[in-house]
């Protein structure tokens, strides 16, 4: 029987029905009672972990979906300071009001007036960047044959010279040794779709630049991980322009492919987000964790 970690137990809803059973128990518990939904970072309850006491974090995209959950996960498990980027500033401005930690800067990541906002801020606050999480993304369709230049430009904007250029930029502020950077990715680098090319081009870049940075910046004592998730309820597609309807009917098949028979949830992702940052995950670099039920397998 497998011996489970206490705080995988805590993490992965294991009860004590069902632990003598192992992961497969636990499997079949999730298909049969649904997805897990409102977790401690979204809910707002206060957590006992201290994992990242003192440390400065620093989240694009953090307005909304896993951004969001993200920032409030660092935030409850005792990070100093949260800052979360992005676009409009009323999202922000809703999650900084969930937690005192949490320092809203509107900025957009894929303009160099948008970097030098983020760098002045952490300079002006912290000084540091424990943890820098690439979350800021955008998508849309991109038909070969009804190709738009400009937003061949927006999604290699916001999705890799934005990752590029603020890590760039702050990296006198990593802390070395002992920085992480965490990027979130897609299955959409290894998974070929019609008419979804250009945003699977520049999630297979961001695979590219999470090993070779892990490569570069190892003996700095910088570790640089990435999440790939599969479909996941988010505002992305619909921020792209696609219709509900169509978001519903691709859920529904996502579900009907993948074994474990659901579309993901935030809830999903941000815990790999979190344990790769963690000082336990020190061993760990140039890794690119897939959490998306099991669709590369089907």
């Amino acid at each position: 029987m497998t011996a489970w970690p206490a705080t995988l137990r805590a993490r992965t809803r294991i009860t004590p029905a069902n632990h003598g059973e192992g992961m497969f128990a636990h499997r079949a518990a999730l298909r049969t009672t649904g997805p897990r939904r409102g977790g401690p970072w979204q809910r707002g309850i206060a957590l006992s972990d201290n994992t990242f006491a003192e440390q400065h974090i620093v989240v694009t995209g953090g307005g909304t979906g896993i951004g969001r959950a993200t920032a409030l996960a660092f935030a409850e498990q005792g990070a100093a300071s949260v800052m979360i980027t992005g676009r409009r500033g009323g999202p922000l401005d809703e999650v900084a009001a969930l937690h005192p930690s949490i320092v809203p800067v509107l900025a957009d990541v894929a303009t160099e007036a948008g970097i030098d906002t983020i760098t002045a801020e952490v300079r002006a606050r912290a000084g540091r960047v424990d943890v820098l999480v690439h979350n800021a993304g955008v998508f849309a369709r991109t038909p070969l044959d009804e190709l738009d230049p400009a937003e061949v430009r927006k999604q290699f904007g916001v999705n890799v010279f934005g990752p590029i250029l603020l890590t760039a930029a702050l990296l006198p502020q990593l802390t070395a040794p002992g920085g992480n950077i965490v990027i979130v990715s897609s299955i959409s680098a290894r998974l070929a779709a019609p008419a979804q090319s250009v945003y699977a081009a520049s999630k297979a870049a961001v695979d590219s630049l999470i090993r070779s940075w892990a490569i570069e910046l190892g003996p700095k004592g910088i570790r640089v991980n990435g999440v790939a998730p599969g479909n996941v309820r988010t505002p992305i597609l619909g921020a792209g322009g696609i219709p509900a309807h169509e978001i519903e009917q691709w859920q529904t098949n996502y579900a009907n492919v993948v074994p474990t028979g659901r579309v993901g949830e935030v809830d999903d992702v941000v815990p790999w987000i979190t344990r790769l940052a963690e000082p336990a995950s020190a061993w760990v670099s140039g890794e690119i964790i897939v959490v998306d039920g099991g669709r590369l397998a089907a």
